[in-house]
């Protein structure tokens, strides 16, 4: 990791879980990333919740995604979701097969803008995605929630995420 990168926390699940929450988020870096290796119960796709002492739950989030196999492409928008997409691909992900999801939160302290997301994650053997995504809120973010976007599914025994700070250049 880049040395601009401080470590916050970091989390591998023992068993199944419903989310990986990170709170009590500081202020101290520009940024953040978001690093997750999903392990999931069967096909999804990962997503986030972000919030200033709980996470939201409203309405607030937009995303664009672009994803690609190889041999196609396709594309996709949503808005007025209650979750923040952070892959595409529905994949069933039963082992950590390196298909990691990089989450970068921009600005994340900042209580004068709207909060932007940039997503990237993919397996070899079945494609890669790219996202963009808005939390239509000014508040600093404090707390964020890793998730199945699927309702059935769970996270599984093994899936890791890790946060990190970046510091200012």
């Amino acid at each position: 990791m880049a040395s601009t990168y401080e470590p916050i926390a970091s989390t591998t699940l023992g068993g199944s879980a419903s989310t990986i929450d990170f709170t009590s988020i500081a202020g101290s870096w520009t940024d953040l990333r978001l690093i997750i290796s999903p392990v999931v119960s069967s096909a999804t796709t990962i997503g986030i919740r972000v919030g200033n002492s709980s996470v939201d739950t409203g309405s607030n989030y937009s995303s664009t995604f672009l994803y690609g196999t190889g041999s196609s492409a396709a594309s996709a928008r949503v808005s007025s979701q209650t979750i923040l997409r952070v892959s595409y691909a529905a994949t069933a992900r039963t082992t950590n097969d390196g298909g990691d999801v990089i989450v970068d939160l921009m600005s994340y302290a900042s209580t004068s803008v709207y909060k932007t997301v940039l997503a990237q994650g993919g397996i070899a053997s079945e494609g890669v995605d790219r996202i963009v995504g808005l939390w239509r809120s000014t508040s600093a973010i404090t707390e964020i929630s890793v998730l199945p976007v699927s309702g059935g599914s769970i996270l599984a025994s093994g899936m890791t995420a890790s946060l990190f700070g970046i510091k200012a250049a």
